[in-house]
């Protein structure tokens, strides 16, 4: 499930320490969710740093005065718990000065600011050479027949443009403009003196995972600055843009639909606070038909259970025929809150057309996979990631995440469905059709979150129109996308029980007999990083008394365990892409562990307090986190974590599906921190792939700030880029109408790594001039 912060019930300030910053957290914090929430963590101010980002993007505002005291409060009275992790090889404070002393470097190329004219509707476009929904078509191959760029030229690739998402004046707080400090830090630019600003927050850069689409030769950007805009795909001239009333559009993109009779073509997409937005392609007004004047509320009766909470968007829904098909982002935790249904709405009238139960309520067929009533107002289960269709067939394939809270289901005893599970269901009415649950009881938060790629597996001297379901696990299950049926082999295996008194884990769990796990699913002491003395040693000191082993090792009691793959995976939203003309599947890999144990919680104390960045407990549940969890790395000498395993720590990797084999696998990233020889690690990240019939994979994702070409047969690195920031995204390419092919990505930095972020853009490369 993605982070969306939405809980019962706003607490006293009282309950919180008295200090500086109290005040402005009850203020800030309070709005979206409980304070029991906001202070269930023990974490350090980098950990602290990233959570406040986060909220911001998400809609959180505040002036800088007020976000640094927040993040100065929680890092005082709610800081790492005793006995925790220290800081690593290097200080965290040196990391804090070096994330706002950044400042993105704008290369001296066509800037897109000012407005456009659009293009003409003269010239017939191949939409096969646009990239027409985020995952190019509507089963997400993320293949693009174009073939300009190849593995031979993609060395001469260029920047073309580069678009600006944030708007001019804009400054992210709260704070009307005139009332700011004229002497104070513009953006990420250090303060005067040359002293770095502290923080970054609301004058300051936003992150986004956008994958642009390019339609009758108009791209259209969700940027996280409130806005949605339609872009010149050859210069990066804006053309027009439409602002939000409220939140931002969905961080990872929208969707587009042709029209029908007095309807005219509509770019659709969801928003952070739960809206559904219907506007003209051409224009960017809102479609006065759909809902309200253009807008449609998600947060229906029906979702929300009478509860707190909203169910926004941070994906595109998909489109079949004329209707728009929804997933959404719930809370995940606590166990109670908004339902993560999947529903279908007239793009007409914005009229609801159906919905799908993703936990099926009394009387539905699997709702005996829930102990009891522990199925009643369940919050989680839902598709935070992506929709795929078989327009052809008029199915579509919803991947489910993980039941609330999801590193603990002691309240939910059985297996659970539809948690982390592939559901196929009639598009047209939202019936249900087959399912496949990849983890059982997920404790893991072990979420399918990637777009359940449709593609065709020859085998057994047939060809089989199969779909892949992949969670985080980095497990691939090819089955056939019409029966539900595994294609290779699926084996259920024993895995380790719970020594949490109240936990009952399934005693198996799923594996396929092909492919072979793509990432690591254990770990032993002897597999510790030796890459440098220094990081041998503080990674031996935080083995000191953890548990180890694997697949699906629960969280341990009294005590600390660490799991491979954490609950970031593996692979995670950025899922795969797929060449049809090689029979392979692409997917960039994060080999990164998380560590966690749970204890006892006396409620006289307060709320359950997680422990550690990436855990999550009930508030008011029977057990806290145990001090010292969060992710398997330590800090380096630079803004990078190093994980506390040997190398790789991110992969990319290439599956014959015809086969079942790993057809090749590389390491994908640097660690710029490490001495020189050391750096080839490879690094984990957001973010996906995309490949063409020129036989080329491009991918960003990693934290080290580059985009990268390798050669999609052999997995050879053929073209390698610094960014201004990190591209946490999926980037994707067509042919515009100067005959050019263009890729792009967003490179604004951010993310889940504590990546800094530097900038703004969305950067497009093409070819150079020469023949």
């Amino acid at each position: 499930m993605a982070m969306v912060w939405v809980l019962a019930g706003l607490a006293p300030a009282a309950e919180l320490p008295a200090g500086a910053g109290q005040a402005e957290t009850v203020k800030l914090c309070g709005k979206c969710h409980s304070l029991e929430q906001a202070v269930s963590l023990r974490q350090g101010r980098p950990a602290w740093k990233e959570t406040l980002s986060k909220m911001v993007n998400l809609g959180a505002q505040g002036s800088d005065e007020e976000l640094t005291a927040v993040l100065g409060y929680l890092v005082k009275f709610y800081g790492a718990a005793p006995g925790g992790p220290t800081a690593g090889v290097s200080e965290v404070a040196a990391t804090d000065a070096a994330v706002a002393g950044t400042a993105a470097a704008r290369p001296p190329v066509r800037e897109g600011r000012a407005v456009g004219r659009l293009p003409s509707d003269g010239a017939a476009v191949d939409p096969e050479k646009e990239w027409r929904t985020y995952g190019h078509d509507p089963g997400a191959m993320r293949f693009s027949p174009l073939t300009q760029i190849t593995a031979e030229n993609a060395g001469r690739l260029k920047i073309a443009w580069i678009y600006h998402m944030k708007p001019e004046g804009f400054t992210g707080s709260a704070t009307p403009p005139a009332r700011r400090n004229p002497a104070g830090p513009v953006g990420d630019e250090p303060e005067p003196g040359g002293r770095p600003a502290r923080v970054q927050f609301g004058s300051g850069f936003r992150p986004s995972e956008v994958t642009p689409l390019v339609i009758h030769g108009i791209m259209y950007v969700a940027t996280p600055y409130g806005r949605v805009a339609a872009v010149d795909p050859v210069n990066g001239q804006e053309l027009w843009s439409y602002a939000l009333p409220a939140g931002n559009p969905s961080t990872r993109g929208l969707e587009y639909w042709g029209g029908e009779g007095r309807t005219p073509a509509q770019v659709v997409f969801g928003s952070s606070d739960g809206k559904l937005f219907s506007v003209d392609a051409k224009t960017g007004k809102p479609n006065p038909a759909f809902g309200d004047n253009g807008v449609v509320n998600l947060n229906t009766a029906e979702i929300m259970h009478g509860l707190p909470g909203r169910n926004g968007l941070t994906s595109p829904p998909i489109v079949y025929k004329n209707l728009v098909i929804t997933g959404g982002t719930t809370q995940e935790n606590p166990p109670h809150g908004p339902a993560g249904d999947v529903r279908a709405w007239d793009l007409r009238t914005g009229k609801l057309v159906w919905t799908f139960h993703s936990i099926p309520q009394a009387g539905e067929k699997y709702n005996d996979t829930w102990a009891g009533d522990s199925w009643k107002n369940r919050s989680g289960v839902n598709v935070w990631g992506f929709l795929t269709v078989d327009a052809q067939r008029g199915i579509v394939y919803m991947p489910f995440g993980a039941p609330s809270v999801d590193q603990y289901g002691g309240d939910r005893a059985g297996d659970n469905l539809f948690g982390t599970s592939l559901v196929a269901a009639d598009a047209n009415t939202g019936k249900y059709l087959w399912h496949f649950q990849v983890v059982h009881h997920d404790i893991w938060d072990a979420d399918m979150t990637a777009a359940p790629a449709l593609i065709e597996v020859k085998h057994g001297g047939k060809t089989i129109p199969a779909v892949v379901a992949m969670n985080k696990s980095g497990m691939v299950f090819l089955l056939n996308r019409v029966t539900g049926k595994p294609i290779y082999g699926v084996e259920e295996r024993p895995v380790p029980p719970s020594e949490v008194p109240l936990e009952r884990v399934s005693k198996t769990q799923p594996f396929p007999l092909k492919p072979p796990p793509l990432v690591r699913m254990t770990f032993r002491k002897d597999e510790v990083a030796t890459v440098t003395p220094e990081l041998e040693k503080a990674c031996r000191a935080m083995l000191e008394g953890m548990a180890v082993g694997g697949p699906y090792l629960p969280a341990t009691y009294n005590r600390l365990r660490v799991q491979f793959p954490g609950n970031h995976g593996g692979v995670n939203w950025g899922g795969v892409s797929f060449s049809p003309e090689l029979g392979y599947l692409f997917a960039n890999l994060n080999e990164v562990g998380q560590v966690s144990g749970l204890r006892d919680h006396d409620g006289k104390s307060g709320p359950a307090m997680a422990n550690g960045q990436g855990n999550r407990v009930d508030p008011d549940g029977p057990y806290e986190g145990f001090p010292g969890g969060g992710r398997f790395s330590v800090k380096g000498p630079g803004l990078q974590q190093l994980p506390c395993q040997q190398p790789p720590w991110g992969e990319l990797a290439a599956v014959d599906v015809n086969t079942g084999r790993i057809a090749w696998k590389v390491p994908l990233g640097v660690t710029d921190s490490l001495p020189e020889g050391k750096r080839e690690t490879g690094r984990p990240g957001n973010g996906g792939t995309i490949v063409t019939a020129g036989g080329v994979v491009f991918v960003g994702a990693t934290d080290d700030a580059r985009f990268r070409a390798f050669d999609a047969k052999t997995g050879k690195e053929v073209w390698t880029v610094k960014l201004p920031g990190a591209a946490e995204a999926t980037p994707m390419t067509y042919e515009g109408r100067d005959g050019r092919q263009y890729v792009v990505i967003a490179a604004t930095g951010g993310g889940f790594f504590n990546n800094p972020v530097t900038g703004d853009g969305l950067v497009a490369f093409a070819l150079d001039g020469r023949e």
